[in-house]
């Protein structure tokens, strides 16, 4: 989907400034310039969509709707589902997060996404059933569905919408005001949509320092760690490897599909296919560039939570899979 983007970012590092393939320098400065625009294209487009859906369908409907119909947790696992099909890093799942804050879903569902997109996709379906199997991917895809499930109940049954920032509790007051004059006048298309791009303006400028600042840490961290660096902390005779690796592979930064032949290697080396996943999830699922968007919405106290809940349910489905596979 985004190959000209990689391909400009190529072109930039590798042509315009020289640069070696390779080197330190160069691949962090690739990464930055690549998740960059990617992310900040996905703001653009998911904002702009979220807001001319908004017009239509306000928030309290939207609310309104989910408070009163008993869905009995499947709001939860469509999220999930959602997730799956939407390809994306942890990063680059924040824009459509915001979207659904926004647009008045649940913070726990909108949660239960978050934590499925990065961590199951069909691009590493088709690599894990190449480099471990059917049966391993199955157990994989499922895992990582109720991964997202449950801890997008756990995080609603919290109640945690007090932790929000100000400045999301200002967009969604924004929202619903906009709404309100839309209704209240009658207001076509083309009339709302001058007042639905001043909004998409309004958040993007309060969010781009944050997704600069995240993607930079990101990019550093993609550029200066090496790959194996946390090998020996994950032994199979170490008890503890499963929550270690989990903890561990929070510095590092990368999609499923960039960190699977990671874990391959671990697994050929002898560390405990569960202990590999459960570094993988670390890695896609919980980042420190993650946490410095998700900054600029959520109080440090609902990261640590969102962080907290998401690495315990890492860290069982790790040990699960050590016993299971």
């Amino acid at each position: 989907m985004f190959d000209w983007v990689q391909n400009i970012a190529d072109w930039i590092v590798y042509d315009l400034l020289n640069l070696n393939k390779g080197q330190h320098l160069a691949e962090a400065l690739n990464f930055f310039i690549y998740d960059s625009a990617k992310i900040l294209i996905l703001l653009l487009v998911v904002i702009l969509l979220m807001g001319m859906v908004n017009s239509y369908f306000p928030i309290d409907k939207v609310k309104n709707y989910l408070s009163r119909n008993k869905l009995y947790g499947l709001e939860y696992l469509m999220a999930s589902l959602f997730g799956v099909v939407t390809p994306f890093c942890s990063c680059s799942s924040v824009p459509l997060f915001i979207g659904f804050v926004r647009g008045g879903i649940p913070l726990g569902v909108t949660f239960a996404f978050l934590i499925t997109s990065p961590l199951v996709n069909e691009v590493a379906i088709g690599l894990f059933v190449g480099l471990f199997g059917l049966k391993t991917t199955i157990i994989y895809v499922v895992s990582g569905v109720l991964l997202g499930t449950i801890s997008g109940v756990i995080l609603q049954k919290l109640k945690l919408e007090r932790f929000l920032t100000p400045w999301v509790k200002e967009v969604l007051a924004n929202a619903q005001r906009d709404q309100d004059l839309f209704e209240a006048e009658k207001q076509s298309f083309s009339q709302r949509l001058p007042v639905i791009w001043a909004e998409v303006v309004k958040i993007l400028k309060g969010i781009i320092p944050y997704v600069l600042i995240g993607i930079a840490v990101g990019g550093l961290m993609h550029g200066y760690i090496p790959e194996g660096f946390f090998e020996k902390y994950m032994d199979k005779d170490n008890l503890f490897a499963v929550p270690i690796a989990t903890i561990l592979a929070v510095p590092m930064y990368s999609n499923a599909s960039g960190i699977l032949p990671v874990v391959q290697v671990l697994v050929a080396k002898g560390i405990p296919l569960g202990t590999a996943i459960a570094f993988m999830m670390g890695v896609v699922g919980l980042s420190l560039p993650e946490a410095m968007l998700l900054k600029k919405v959520m109080a440090i106290k609902l990261i640590a939570i969102f962080f907290g809940v998401v690495t315990l349910c890492i860290i069982i489905s790790g040990y699960l899979f050590n016993i299971i596979l």
